[in-house]
């Protein structure tokens, strides 16, 4: 879905739920209403009804063998009640018929009659209800009806009545009130739904263009951030992946190229070379050094390859660790041997190499190429003449193993530079071509995968120090070693 159907489909909800909100809220503020305008016609009509049968009773007077009304009496207080509060009031009698009458419209025919059920239930108790009381009235009425108590006897019904219509004027004009209201609220909320919904989507909007940009290679763009929230931790999010790609891509293309010209060095040598000894070009007596400086490019070759697939399984995490308990220095002084040719056409002094055991616990093949590379580095960076120094310590947690060598020393920028991929200083293209410039980027990554440090020391003219820091052997491996280490001893005893 595009950001566009995004922000229709957000504006939509959300105007949905506003109306279905409005529609709701009119609808209970309609039934509260109507509820509460029939609860107080009611209480109206009954307060109505009983001061009309209080004055009715009080109008009435018995004879041994009839009782009589005075009209006169009752007729104001009817007449005065029925137009002041827009009521009919009608008195019946016991069986029904209507004997005096008041409203808006002047009395009812004496003689009229209200179903007997009515009148039965208004003399147990009280009635009210709304309707038409049998065909009494043309329209819906509400009406409520109270027996008159006289000389111990109940003497007739008082009926309050008025007419619904008036109940749904008021619910019409209120409709009409609610309904402008919800209009302008309806607008004003549209209108901040559009803003929101906008801010909303905008961040979504602009990470879709950026992931557009992405896809074309421009790592550049950035989303901005308009907040702590959930939305701007995802905008926050998001650039930070961006940096990331960033760099990354910047890597990929510096890897890219870097792969393609040491590649390309070696096999154009050797394509030369070999053209040259196909044509002709190179005579027959010199084929083979020139086949030996084949070699020499064949295993440049060979060394790149295995470097960065050894790179690639460190990062990738397929590399195995295997630990073990050994002596590195041991492990340095039989890898030192290896440079023997080197050390004496440079007549270098070692120090540091009749060290005592130090014990270590960590892959013995992996270390034996940290400690390969490192001496190889600084063989090769060595002045004639120099000093290569060999140091180890050992404190409560980690082992410290430092390789340092005198010469020309490393500028303060370079040293951040020395453990990226195919990184090489001015001095090494110069001092030496064989490298491939992963050599301490393996040394890190190894370390690293050891949970252990690299640390680097320098000063321009006196030296260059490499040390190597890994956490030291769990205790009950040294407690073990040291157990067999005496039993070795006692049996040689």
């Amino acid at each position: 879905m595009n950001s566009t159907s995004l922000f229709r489909k957000y504006f939509a909800i959300f105007s949905f739920c506003m109306v279905l909100s409005i529609i709701i809220l009119g609808a209970v503020l309609m039934v509260f209403a109507s509820q509460y305008f029939q609860g107080d016609r009611y209480a109206m009509l009954e307060r109505n009804a009983r001061t009309a049968a209080e004055i009715t009773a009080q109008n009435y007077h018995a004879f041994p063998h009839i009782g009589i009304i005075d009209q006169r009496g009752i007729s104001e207080v009817y007449e005065l009640l029925a137009l002041a509060m827009d009521v009919e009031l009608f008195f019946t009698n016991v069986g029904g018929t209507v004997l005096y009458s008041a409203g808006p419209e002047g009395p009812r025919a004496r003689g009229e009659s209200i179903p007997h059920d009515v009148v039965s239930q208004a003399i147990s108790s009280q009635f009210s209800g709304t309707g038409t009381l049998g065909g009494f009235f043309d329209e819906t009425h509400h009406v409520v009806g109270v027996p008159v108590h006289a000389y111990g006897q109940v003497i007739g019904v008082v009926f309050a009545c008025a007419n619904t219509a008036s109940q749904m004027v008021f619910l019409r004009e209120l409709l009409n009130m609610f309904s402008i209201s919800a209009a302008v609220v309806l607008f004003i909320a549209f209108v901040l739904i559009y803003f929101i919904t906008s801010s909303i989507v905008r961040p979504l909007k602009e990470m879709l263009s950026a992931t557009q940009s992405f896809s074309q290679g421009d790592f550049s763009k950035r989303v901005q951030v308009g907040g702590y929230d959930e939305l701007g931790q995802l905008a926050m999010a998001f650039n930070n992946m961006a940096s990331t790609l960033a760099v990354t891509e910047t890597t990929r293309r510096s890897f890219v190229a870097n792969v393609s010209h040491e590649l390309k060095t070696p096999m154009t040598t050797i394509g030369g070379f070999v053209d040259g000894i196909l044509d002709g070009t190179i005579p027959e007596e010199k084929h083979g050094q020139y086949l030996e400086l084949v070699s020499g490019e064949v295993k440049r070759l060979a060394r790149l390859v295995r470097s960065m697939l050894d790179t690639a399984r460190i990062e990738t995490g397929e590399l195995n660790l295997n630990p073990t308990l050994f002596d590195v220095s041991e492990i340095m002084r039989k890898t030192v041997f290896n440079f023997e040719q080197a050390i004496e056409e440079k007549n270098l002094t070692l120090e540091g190499l009749d060290a005592d055991k130090v014990w270590v616990w960590a892959d013995i093949d992996l270390m034996h190429q940290v400690i390969y590379n490192l001496v190889d580095n600084a063989v090769k960076f060595v002045n004639e003449g120099g000093v290569v120094t060999f140091n180890y310590q050992t404190d409560a947690q980690r082992t410290f193993v430092a390789i340092r060598n005198t010469g020309a020393g490393l500028e303060k920028s370079e040293v951040p530079l020395l453990f990226e991929r195919f990184y090489k200083s001015d001095k090494s293209r110069s001092l030496n071509k064989s490298g491939v410039g992963l050599g301490l980027h393996i040394v890190k990554s190894i370390i690293n995968y050891h949970k252990g440090e690299i640390f680097v020391r320098t000063a321009e003219g006196e030296y260059t120090e490499f040390e190597v820091c890994i956490p030291n052997p769990p205790k009950q491996i040294i407690k073990e070693h040291e157990t067999k280490e005496k039993a070795k001893g006692e049996a040689r005893g």
